[in-house]
């Protein structure tokens, strides 16, 4: 069984098939979008560059697709609050070369993966993208994208693999790195930015 490392790793990368307004799209569209995607990333992998470079690849594709503020300022919690607006730049910069790093340097265990959308619905104030993800030798596991315009685009701020929250498994790591700097928010985006 995949571990949820893994399984966040995978349906990050593939997170770009719901930027676009899933609510609007068919499924046939938007299985299409998925496919596209996949062969995108299928291609930085196979691209012979160097583990770097992937990494810088990916980071860019969670930076065009993902709502980054939202996510950092959600797994930052509530200090989040206390954050000056430098350590709050800080902070997302450093979260968002941590976020490429951890899950950019597991491009290659997904060659050969697909994902299949299933169906979009409106939910309250965001949408929800329902899917199933297929690994190589692994069964196959649903997958909940949630999509919001909130921020003026269409971008997504969370998956739920399983039941698994991406961000809020991402708040318990930031959470416990900042619990062990003793609530030092510079301290945390030090090790932010060495961490991955």
């Amino acid at each position: 069984m995949l571990n949820n490392l893994t399984r966040r790793f995978f349906l990050t990368t593939s997170l770009v098939a719901v930027a676009a307004p899933a609510w609007a799209l068919s499924d046939s569209q938007a299985k299409a979008l998925v496919d596209k995607v996949v062969a995108d990333i299928n291609r930085v992998i196979s691209s012979g560059k160097p583990l770097s470079g992937m990494i810088k690849d990916f980071e860019g594709i969670f930076v065009r697709y993902g709502d980054v503020n939202i996510i950092a300022r959600s797994a930052l919690g509530v200090d989040a609050r206390r954050a000056s607006p430098a350590q709050m730049k800080a902070f997302i910069a450093a979260f968002t070369g941590y976020i490429g790093r951890k899950y950019g340097k597991r491009f290659n265990e997904f060659v050969g993966g697909k994902i299949v959308v299933e169906k979009a619905r409106k939910l309250k104030s965001y949408h929800e993208v329902i899917a199933t993800a297929y690994l190589k030798g692994e069964a196959p596991f649903e997958v909940k994208y949630l999509v919001s315009d909130k921020s003026g685009k269409d971008l997504f701020f969370d998956m739920v693999i399983e039941g698994i929250s991406l961000r809020l498994s991402e708040r318990t790591e930031i959470g416990a790195m900042l619990d062990r700097r003793k609530g030092d928010i510079d301290g945390l985006i030090a090790d932010l930015k060495k961490a991955g």
